[in-house]
Formats: structure tokens, C-alpha cells, sequence
């Protein structure tokens, strides 16, 4: 069973971009605030040390109004290799993250979901927050919240 623990942005990267980004470049998929000190990447590592699935959490302001004094944190690059799905890597990569909020005092957590993983996010306590909307070369999305 593969092993979930914080890593850097960069080694998400690959994974990201195979299954959620495969119109960009890997150096397209950096973010300015990937090494902010509160923001986390984890990953599910297998035994060969290779990342099969990955989760992001940053603090950001959500795509609506909320109260200024509740920290906000955006949840990102949520991907599961298609050979390791069903195997609960999701959740526990999910489950990491919202450890890193609790532990930075919660507050509102927050996503841009793909309408196929509204389930997921819905199973876990997350509302849908917004009419769908479209993501160029992504698809439809969701913003989906919860708060910690």
C-alpha cells in the first residue's frame, strides 16, 4: 500500500500533469505560491517511489465573498493514478490535507471540483458552492467548500 506524505511541488508535478493538465508543459504547471510557507503537496508513494496520487492545499481567497477574519485555503491537484483508483489514496491524500489546515487553525476550505468528482468531494462533507462553470481545456467544474 503506498505511503502518504508531504513532498515538494515538483514531485507532484508528473502525476498532475499526466492525469489532470496534459495540454501543459510541466514548467506551465508551477505556481507563485507553491513554497509559501503555509501551502503542502502531498503525495501516495508506492513502494518503487513513485507518486500515484497528489493533493495541494494553499491559503487563497475563495471566488466569492467570505468573511475576511476566516482563513481561506484552496485545495488543488487532486489526481489518482488510473491504475491505483478505487484503492482509497483519495481520501487519504484528502485526509492529509485537511490535517495541515486543522493544524494551521482551519477555517474554509475550498475547491474547483470536476463535475465527475463531486461525489467524492460530497462523501467527504463538501457542499457545491456555485452553478457549474468551465475551466478552458479542462472541462466543467464546481466550486465545492467546507469548513474545518
Amino acid at each position: 500500500m503506498p505511503t502518504v506524505r508531504e513532498v515538494t511541488a515538483d514531485e507532484i508535478q508528473p502525476l498532475r500533469q499526466r492525469v489532470l493538465r496534459p495540454h501543459q508543459q510541466l514548467d506551465e504547471l508551477r505556481e507563485p505560491d507553491d513554497d509559501a510557507p503555509d501551502s503542502a503537496a502531498f503525495a501516495a508513494v508506492d513502494d518503487a517511489g513513485v507518486v500515484v496520487a497528489t493533493g495541494t492545499v494553499k491559503r487563497r481567497p475563495p471566488p466569492f465573498p467570505h468573511p475576511g477574519d476566516v482563513p481561506a485555503w484552496q485545495l488543488g491537484a487532486m489526481a489518482v493514478d488510473p491504475g491505483h483508483r478505487g484503492e482509497g489514496l483519495g481520501s487519504a491524500i484528502l485526509d492529509a490535507i485537511l490535517r495541515h489546515v486543522d493544524t494551521r487553525g482551519g477555517g474554509l476550505v475550498w475547491c474547483n471540483a470536476r463535475i465527475p468528482a463531486r461525489g467524492f468531494y460530497l462523501h467527504h462533507g463538501f457542499e457545491v458552492a456555485s452553478a457549474p462553470f468551465e475551466l478552458p481545456d479542462i472541462g466543467p467544474h464546481v466550486v465545492m467548500t467546507t469548513h474545518r
